[in-house]
């Protein structure tokens, strides 16, 4: 039974189904699938699973950063499906949403943002520099617009984690108070409203569905636009 609303950001709060071990087993299934391609003979089965490993592929090498970084498709591509996967597993009832919660979210975003401020200022101090500020820029507003970037790119990994945890926050609040008045519906509301709280259930939940894949991808896509910020050391490219 939920205590309120936001008990059910509860990792504690669990009745017979365990988050953990549902992310292990389905982790653990997808990496075996996936990985299939590599002793059994191509499929559709192969082919419906590689699907969203060629978007983040197709994504990534549109980027003028991400494709010139060796291994970087492969990190956003498993990205890409641990998060859809997490998404998903927190609107199973009494399982804990670990995306819901900055300590996961930050975690995924902060070392993949730092990794690429590191790597291009190793690469190419000069340029890294020179990218903070805008070319023709008023000599006046120089340090101004200097300051205005560099605070913008701290904030990256925060936008990026409150974004993730707030729209899977929001949305299982959401869920959590018509399945509180739909409960109640069944036994005191008549059938009309019943039917419509049903209704009206079912598609906020594919709503919601919806919401967990687009929130993966759209946090894989800004992952790989913030890398075509990436300095180079001319003509080189990482092996």
């Amino acid at each position: 039974m939920l205590v309120d609303i936001f008990s059910v950001f509860d990792d504690k709060n669990l009745v017979f189904f365990s988050e953990y071990l549902l992310s292990w087993t389905m982790t653990s299934t997808a990496i075996l699938l996936l990985n299939a391609v590599y002793w059994t003979a191509p499929n559709n089965w192969s082919g419906v699973l590689n699907i969203p490993k060629n978007m983040i592929t197709a994504q990534v090498q549109r980027s003028t950063g991400g494709g010139k970084l060796g291994g970087f498709t492969n990190i956003t591509a498993a990205l890409f499906l641990f998060i859809i996967f997490s998404n998903l597993l927190g609107l199973i009832p009494y399982v804990f949403s670990t995306t819901s919660h900055l300590v996961v979210t930050m975690p995924l975003a902060l070392p993949l943002w730092l990794s690429l401020i590191l790597s291009s200022i190793a690469l190419n101090p000069a340029a890294t520099a020179a990218s903070l500020l805008p070319g023709g820029a008023p000599i006046l507003l120089n340090p101004f617009l200097i300051l205005v970037e560099t605070v913008s790119i701290m904030a990256r990994p925060i936008t990026l984690s409150v974004r993730l945890a707030a729209n899977m926050s929001a949305g299982h609040i959401i869920l959590g108070l018509m399945s509180t008045y739909l409960a109640a519906g069944l036994f005191t509301y008549p059938l009309l409203i019943t039917t419509f709280l049903v209704l009206l259930e079912m598609f906020y939940f594919t709503f919601e569905l919806g919401i967990c894949m687009i929130q993966a991808y759209v946090f894989v896509l800004l992952i790989s636009l913030y890398s075509d910020d990436h300095a180079f050391k001319p003509s080189h490219y990482i092996s």
